[in-house]
């Protein structure tokens, strides 16, 4: 027998399927999709087996594999079709496809632990007698046959021994899970007249994808459990997408009370013995609904029905290395692989999937308004080229009335900055000297509580020094804000109030989102301060009170979808204000009033943003009315970047004739992690040529060690 064994190496030169023997010991346990030791060169490596074959091209004797490493398919057949796709749609290794379809544990060079607990089982025996203690441990047993160790753990391991060596009990160690969800009741919630229409609609119209376009508190998720238990009772399986961790708390709850133990999760805040206990589980059969975060729509589940993402505009859907897939086209890969319907759920929708709607490509179904009659927050702008005359700190007077109003009938308050960290610069107040990372083109962000200046690209990390390193003042300050120091005003305003923050900062450790969460949630805090984290999904009945710090902050970047970014973040960010029967409100304090992404979120209009931001995306021509690629070039050397750059463009330009070029330039980012990087955007309509082109390019400088080239399709970010 012989076998194509893709090995662990993530180098485009050994991006190919390699021929090896396998001996005649290990012929039974070879399968297409599991993991083998091999010898490589001079090394010993891991790699998956891809091909069963009699004869190979190879003419000289074959190596022979080591070891199977799996009982059980790691990659089953729809999973490698998927890579070989991933592969071709990206440009990246086909190793790097696979490999990040999977935990950690059951990647090519890992290995996941079995979780096991000891049973124990009752083997009826009435002609033998027992003592007193040991008829109290065979009591336990009652109707059950089978009890854990936990369950016993009152007895002795010496007397549960005894009745083992008697024969009354038997004594086993089995696999267990690391996540158990208990069905916790069930919620006979009743549809609106829109909710039933969606459903309707949905499960009814032959279109295979629909775009949820439902105001905040529309009631969207109530919709996605109808959609499931329909696809359940049709026996087939379905993969639920949230964009944040921070979501998959609550979000999980409303599942588990729902459909108990045939959910599985799969989220980075996992441990990853629990990640490698899902993923077997799923693969196993033993769950039908996986709920998670950007890589859970690679699940390996069968005879998928249906795949929900929500929150579909977000940037987190994009994976921002390689392989940068979009989750949106591999979701729609494999719902046209499985005949399943794709459901993209948002407020505020992508330009791009709204305008596939309106056209009819995707059906468009709305829920217009708030479920149980619950109107949408009002919403207040505080012009802060006024305010901030009466401002103390960041806080308008608007606001910090607001707040005192809203904290005195014991209500709670969200607040939104989107940049974590004490200040954004650190900049000498005599000669003008900014702090930089010596590694990245970018300042330092200033962390009070460690008191450290920190890269938010590399991670590189320097104590605060008040003493400026090029003038030798005791001038340096920090200049700007950030959630750390948001927390610290707010302690001084409302000294009384427990304020919980909620960024990177604070979420680092595990769990830590969902302790934040329910810490609010039971209403031991009456602030939740935090980052754009904060902004989508999350469900807070007692929570009247939204206000936006500085809704400036995404409008400053250079980036066309800069608007776009703002709009759907304070829309969103609006929406948690409100959601029950208290009336909710929103104060968004900003310097750009007139600023139409601004005062379209003021309006909830999305209809009218996207009719304005459609305008000026086709005056400048960027998306929907083009495609994008961003190529980076980089090197450790800026001479050799530069010049690779120009050489890449000359190529490209010879062979894209239909593609219009942006650059050569320096990236936004110029320097990061030590390299010097310059960039090219490419717009396109219609380049039949340009994966063939792009590929060769790839391959081109996959030997040459002083020069990195870096592919993009339909970037979020050009930077």
């Amino acid at each position: 027998m012989i076998v194509g064994v893709l090995v662990e190496l993530m180098n485009k030169n050994v991006d190919r399927i390699f021929d090896y023997q396998v001996p005649e010991e290990l012929t039974s346990k070879v399968k297409v999709g599991v993991r083998v030791r091999v010898p490589f060169a001079k090394r010993t490596l891991e790699g998956f087996v891809l091909e069963i074959k009699e004869t190979t091209d190879f003419h000289e004797t074959l190596r022979e594999i080591n070891e199977v490493l799996d009982d059980e398919v790691i990659l089953n057949e729809e999973l490698i079709a998927l890579g070989k796709w991933l592969q071709k749609e990206t440009l990246a290794t086909l190793i790097s496809c696979y490999q990040v379809m999977l935990p950690k544990a059951l990647k090519a060079g890992s290995h996941g632990t079995k979780k096991y607990i000891t049973v124990y089982h009752y083997i009826p025996d009435n002609n033998l007698s027992l003592t007193t203690s040991q008829k109290e441990i065979v009591a336990c047993f009652k109707d059950k046959t089978t009890l854990s160790s936990d369950d016993l753990k009152q007895f002795s391991t010496s007397r549960l021994t005894t009745l083992v060596k008697k024969g009354i009990l038997k004594k086993e160690k089995v696999e267990t899970y690391r996540l158990t969800y208990q069905k916790e009741g069930s919620s006979n919630i009743t549809l609106t007249e829109l909710q039933n229409k969606a459903v309707h609609d949905i499960l009814t119209d032959s279109h295979s994808v629909f775009l949820l376009h439902g105001v905040t508190g529309s009631g969207k998720t109530e919709v996605y459990i109808r959609l499931i238990e329909d696809t359940i009772k049709k026996g087939k399986s379905c993969i639920v997408l949230v964009p944040e961790i921070s979501l998959t708390t609550q979000i999980i709850n409303r599942f588990k009370n729902r459909f108990g133990g045939t959910i599985a999760v799969l989220h980075s805040a996992l441990s990853e013995g629990e990640k490698y206990d899902e993923y077997r589980r799923i693969a196993k059969g033993l769950a039908n609904i996986v709920i998670g975060a950007r890589s859970a729509i690679f699940a390996p589940l069968k005879n998928i029905g249906l795949i929900i993402m929500d929150e579909e505009h977000s940037d987190s859907y994009k994976q921002e290395n390689m392989p940068r897939y979009d989750t949106k086209q591999v979701a729609l890969e494999r719902a046209k692989y499985h005949h399943a319907k794709v459901v993209l759920g948002s407020a505020t929708p992508t330009l791009e999937s709204y305008t596939r709607a309106i056209k009819n490509y995707y059906k468009l179904v709305e829920l217009p308004s708030r479920i149980k009659g619950v109107s949408l927050p009002e919403i207040n702008i505080v012009d802060m080229n006024q305010a901030i005359k009466k401002a103390t700190f960041h806080f308008s007077l608007e606001l910090i009335e607001k707040m005192k109003e809203v904290l005195s009938r014991k209500e709670q308050i969200m607040l939104l900055l989107n940049r974590r960290g004490y200040s954004s610069v650190i900049i000498c107040q005599n000669c003008g000297f900014t702090k930089k990372c010596p590694r990245c083109d970018i300042t330092l962000t200033y962390h009070k509580k460690s008191n450290l200046l920190r890269c938010h690209y590399c991670g590189y990390a320097t104590t605060m020094n008040a003493t400026c390193p090029s003038c030798h003042e005791k001038a340096m300050k920090p200049l700007g804000v950030g959630t750390e120091k948001i927390e610290e005003e707010l302690k001084q305003l409302f000294p009384n109030e427990k304020v919980l923050r909620m960024d990177v900062d604070t979420t680092s450790n595990k769990g830590a989102h969902e302790k934040i969460i329910n810490s609010f949630a039971k209403g031991e805090a009456s602030i939740l301060l935090g980052t754009q984290m904060i902004a989508k999904g999350l469900d807070f009945p007692n929570v009247t009170l939204v206000g936006v710090i500085n809704a400036d902050t995404s409008l400053m970047l250079p980036d066309f979808r800069s608007s776009e970014v703002t709009f759907d973040l304070l829309n969103q960010v609006a929406g948690r204000s409100g959601r029950s029967e208290k009336k909710g409100s929103v104060i968004l304090q900003t310097f750009n009033k007139d600023h139409y992404a601004i005062f379209c979120a003021k309006e909830n209009n999305y209809k009218k943003f996207y009719m304005i931001e459609m305008k000026n995306r086709h005056m400048m021509n960027y998306p929907p009315y083009c495609y994008l690629v961003l190529i980076h070039i980089a090197s450790k050397d800026e001479e050799v970047a530069l010049k690779e750059a120009k050489r890449s463009y000359q190529v490209l330009k010879k062979y894209l004739d239909k593609t219009i070029f942006l650059g050569p330039v320096p990236a936004n980012i110029f320097k990061k992690y030590n390299i010097y990087r310059y960039q090219m955007i490419l717009k396109y309509k219609k380049q039949d040529n340009l994966h063939e082109v792009l590929e060769k390019l790839v391959k081109y400088y996959a030997s040459n060690n002083k020069v990195k080239i870096d592919i993009d399709f339909n970037p979020l970010h050009l930077s």
